[in-house]
């Protein structure tokens, strides 16, 4: 019945549909495997894509010839660029999305997608030989095979939904759980833990009042995530801004001796950085109002997600305290929010390519490994997906060091420190956040897509022609020159020091006050000069002008570091050999295997003493 197939994706969320079009873009024949053909590319929980170093992620998966920039511009609703008042590492691109048209455009890229082959059905186990994964196993009996095999199942590892003292099993509201592969791979010698994430009820839009709350609209002049061809909005919709207050809290606490949560129902860790309702009243008790923003679902929906509302509570209690929120006083609750806890695997039992340790050919990617977040579970699918085609055509393994991408950060850090908690990626987590800024995604990876086979050859020109622009641009900048009776009425106006004798203008835009902008307004011809640049190439130079003597610090420690990432580490070393190891660095080394000498100073309780020891020990 069926072919075999070089890459089998389990799950087709985030993480698996990345997974299964990169393989295929790449030539392998693969086969997609979900449990509901109608929930290919859902948006589980909020409707938005992007966001605090999520869009930096977002930007380099699209960068490499991944989709989720694509699909998140074709379905967007409405764009902000956050952070805009901070340094320019700092902004973070954020879309409001089309639920229903999100998932439409993820399930037409695949279906489009010559060797993508469908299969719904749940898969019960793994088929393995010699230490090596060969195929899967279905719940109706049927085996498939495949050459290599990534599982992206999300929160459906044995998923357990709570709703105040009712639970019951679900992998999402209303669809059943997987079972059968975390007992197999917990007696093939693989850890396992519970992790709980939770989601905040949905309402009807047309029961609020939002002359009561604050309008946040998208941003003027609206960007896109995607590096490509895609439309930028024309037309946008506003999301609005309320808050919590005493009322809405005691009607809360009337609950909490119902709580899955504080009751001890729930044995998974939820997430540090985005905790329910009932979590931050508890925890920060001091404060008397928590926001709240009003999403609207898509355009032709009048279902609204009520983020910063997410409760496990009982639903009486939830719908009474929604009615104490300003703007909610007749809210209409369509369904309430709940908690789900499901299994994940701590991650430093893979390999920088996302491959197990213990098994052969078989990849994780996405909730699986401890990770929360769509952009982070969609990242890990693509670097998973391009491994297993990789592998099964013998070529060699892709992995992105720290100092070229947050894709790099995020893998590094699982495989390396692991996660207790729902990991979710923040700038302060990179420590080259001034080389990896979202505006130079596609100068630091399109080149290493196309050299892979994923970004394509168009793409490949339309970087190296930004990048010539980008260079002629900062030659005029350095050869062109003003008067000061031209140059002053501009610094005037923008209240900076004036200048005594002829400039260049590189030396002006390096000050704080001054950007292009200024820069056209000295004379007629250096308007013309600069107004033949598209705007994204005058960002481009501004930046590098700038922040040059910052960027230049990160790229040298960023190449004195290169070393230890160059010096390899053999899989089968034998750490028991190097007597002078801290017993805790020895521990940790045979569990972690680190395949570079730079990867082992990462590792928590590895200390410099132990890298130094090792490096000696291997020649270094």
């Amino acid at each position: 019945m069926f072919p075999e197939y070089d890459v089998l994706v389990i799950g087709a969320g985030h993480a698996g549909c990345e997974a299964a079009v990169a393989a295929a873009n790449m030539g392998s024949k693969v086969l997609l495997i979900t449990m509901n053909m109608q929930t290919i590319g859902q948006m589980s929980c909020n409707p938005a894509m992007g966001g605090v170093a999520k869009g930096q992620i977002v930007r380099e998966i699209d960068a490499l010839g991944g989709y989720s920039g694509i699909v998140s511009d074709k379905s967007m609703i409405q764009f902000r660029m956050l952070n805009r008042s901070k340094g320019p590492a700092m902004w973070s691109p954020r879309t409001q999305n089309d639920r229903v048209r999100f998932a439409e455009e993820w399930r037409m890229v695949l279906e489009r997608t010559p060797n993508v082959d469908f299969w719904q059905e749940m898969v019960g186990v793994l088929v393995i030989k010699n230490g090596r994964v060969v195929g899967v196993n279905t719940a109706l009996g049927l085996e498939i095979r495949g050459k290599s095999v990534v599982l992206t199942n999300g929160t459906f590892l044995n998923g357990k939904i709570h709703i105040g003292e009712k639970n019951f099993g679900g992998g999402r509201t209303a669809e059943k759980p997987a079972t059968g592969l975390t007992e197999q791979l917990t007696k093939l010698g693989f850890e396992s833990g519970r992790m709980k994430t939770g989601t905040p009820p949905r309402v009807d839009g047309r029961s609020l009042n939002y002359k009561r709350m604050t309008e946040q609209p998208g941003d003027e002049n609206p960007g896109k995530f995607s590096f490509s061809n895609t439309n930028p909005l024309k037309t946008q919709a506003s999301c609005w801004v309320t808050y919590t207050n005493t009322d809405v809290h005691e009607e809360l606490k009337k609950g909490f001796d119902r709580s899955p949560m504080f009751q001890g129902r729930i044995q998974g860790i939820g997430p540090r950085y985005c905790p329910s309702i009932e979590d931050k009243i508890n925890r920060f008790a001091q404060r008397d109002r928590h926001q709240i923003f009003v999403e609207p679902e898509g355009w032709n929906t009048i279902e609204v997600y009520v983020n910063g509302f997410s409760t496990s509570l009982p639903e009486n209690i939830q719908y009474q305290a929604l009615q104490k929120i300003e703007g909610f006083e007749n809210v209409k609750m369509f369904r309430p929010g709940y908690a789900i806890e499901y299994d994940y695997f701590p991650p430093t039992q893979l390999k920088s390519t996302l491959e197990t340790q213990l098994i052969d050919n078989l990849y994780f990617a996405g909730q699986i490994n401890g990770t929360t977040g769509y952009e982070e579970a969609a990242c890990q699918g693509l670097v998973a997906g391009i491994n297993a085609h990789n592998k099964v055509h013998e070529k060699e393994p892709f992995t992105l060091k720290r100092s070229e991408s947050y894709i790099g950060v995020l893998i590094d850090d699982l495989i390396n420190k692991g996660t207790e908690e729902p990991y979710r990626m923040f700038t302060s987590r990179a420590e080259y956040r001034i080389l990896l800024r979202q505006d130079n995604a596609d100068l630091r990876l399109t080149e290493l897509g196309n050299k892979i086979g994923l970004a394509s050859d168009e793409r490949l020109t339309r970087v190296n022609e930004k990048k010539n622009k980008i260079s002629s641009c900062l030659s005029k900048l350095k050869s062109l020159k003003a008067t000061p009776g031209e140059v002053n009425p501009v610094l005037q106006s923008v209240d900076t020091a004036t200048i005594e004798e002829k400039g260049s203008l590189i030396s002006l835009l390096k000050r704080t006050q001054i950007g292009f902008s200024e820069i056209r307004k000295i004379n007629f011809e250096i308007e013309n000069t600069f107004n033949q640049y598209e705007p994204e190439v005058l960002e481009q130079v501004e930046i590098m002008v700038k922040y040059e003597p910052y960027v230049e610090r990160e790229q040298k420690l960023a190449h004195k570091l290169e070393g230890l990432e160059d010096f390899k580490i053999r899989s089968d070393f034998d750490y028991d050999r190097v007597k002078a190891l801290s017993s805790e660095a020895r521990e940790k080394l045979k569990k972690i295997k680190p395949e570079t000498i730079g990867q082992m100073s990462r590792i928590s309780g590895v200390s410099p003493a132990d890298v130094s020891v090792l490096s000696v020990y291997l020649g270094r």
